[in-house]
């Protein structure tokens, strides 16, 4: 039995036995910790990890795949452009602690606005499979993805990311440069290099971190600190991250967690930033201070990391030819904060010639 495998069986039974230990920490793209596990209005029932029976706004498709000999399903949306088509394809890319659902707003107006649009979950996220894999990659999501556009028959798509789908998206744009047309990228993650204050740590801590983050409080104030006014359309984040861990397949959701934050950690993009050569636009709302692995990082060097009004700067500075926009009333969040704005300035930006 693998390493991996004997977590997973002894994390079954550690919830099986509510015997979860106590997490003290909250960190992008990783564990957030919480105490014991509480209910809430409308998220008292469980949740499947790959979201069974969550209604979903678009009708999802799934795409088969083999990974390291596991066959894994990928989901996916597929939406028709309305009114005169643009002729443009917009593939949306999601961050680590959300889903292709997030996107809805966002997809609905470009839709409107006549592109196609596809949105995936990634493997390890939404609703897709969560296999406990020996090695995530951006390389492995970009290459998935692109089976995903083979499949569609698009040959070539503007890319938006968000958060950690920002990373991939820039991943994307480098690893298959005839696929990607423009690059939008919200408030994305690895703009710094978190392993110069972040401590690297095992997989085994971080699973065990994962599998403690069962309180509903704990888990509403990590998704609270991404915005800077709460909205009750944000709730839908985190009744699907609190309802999962109710259900019985709970660890096996907390070990893909955990792998994609070593991902995220282990394979920053921001020494490849000076390397794109596409249009690039970067929405940064200012208020936003997410990094990966944040509390993991001593106290005295929390306050360095994710300071996004100097790191869009800086982005922007190190990418030929970008174009900043700067949201001083958004956090993490600039397309559900401000989605009018965000929607004007990156439709605008795909129409330019």
């Amino acid at each position: 039995m693998t390493t991996r495998r004997r977590l997973l069986a002894a994390g079954a039974v550690a919830v099986a036995g509510a015997g979860v230990p106590v997490a003290a920490t909250a960190a992008e793209g990783g564990p957030a910790g919480g105490a014991a596990a509480v209910s809430g209005p409308g998220h008292d029932q469980p949740l499947g990890i790959a979201m069974e029976g969550f209604p979903s706004p678009f009708p999802v498709r799934f795409l088969r795949l083999v990974i390291e000999g596991e066959h894994v399903n990928m989901a996916y949306v597929d939406l028709a452009p309305r009114g005169e088509p643009s002729g443009r394809t917009v593939l949306l890319l999601h961050g680590k602690n959300f889903d292709g659902g997030a996107w809805e707003p966002t997809a609905r107006a470009f839709v409107a606005a006549g592109h196609r649009v596809v949105v995936p979950d990634q493997i390890g996220f939404g609703r897709s499979s969560k296999p406990a894999l020996e090695n995530y990659s951006f390389e492995l999501l970009a290459s998935n993805t692109v089976t995903l556009l083979d499949r569609l028959g698009v040959e070539r798509a503007d890319v938006v990311g968000h958060s950690m789908g920002g990373m991939l998206a820039v991943r994307f744009a480098l690893r298959h440069p005839a696929r990607a047309g423009k690059l939008a990228l919200a408030n994305p993650v690895g703009l710094e290099d978190y392993r110069d204050l972040v401590p690297a740590l095992p997989t085994e801590r971080l699973f065990a971190d994962e599998l403690a983050n069962i309180d509903l409080a704990a888990i509403r104030a990590f998704y609270r600190a991404y915005v800077v006014r709460w909205r009750p359309a944000y709730e839908r984040n985190v009744g699907i991250r609190y309802r999962v861990t109710l259900g019985a397949e709970y660890p096996r959701w907390a070990m893909a967690s955990a792998l994609t934050y070593q991902m995220a950690y282990h394979q920053p993009v921001v020494a490849d930033l000076p390397k794109l050569r596409l249009p690039v636009l970067l929405v940064i709302g200012q208020h936003d201070r997410t990094a990966i692995g944040k509390p993991y990082a001593a106290p005295e060097d929390r306050a360095k990391l994710g300071n996004y009004p100097v790191l869009g700067k800086r982005a922007a500075a190190a990418i030929p030819g970008a174009r900043l926009v700067e949201f001083d009333d958004a956090g993490h969040l600039p397309h559900l904060e401000r989605g009018a704005r965000f929607e004007r300035e990156v439709l605008a930006f795909l129409r330019q010639n």
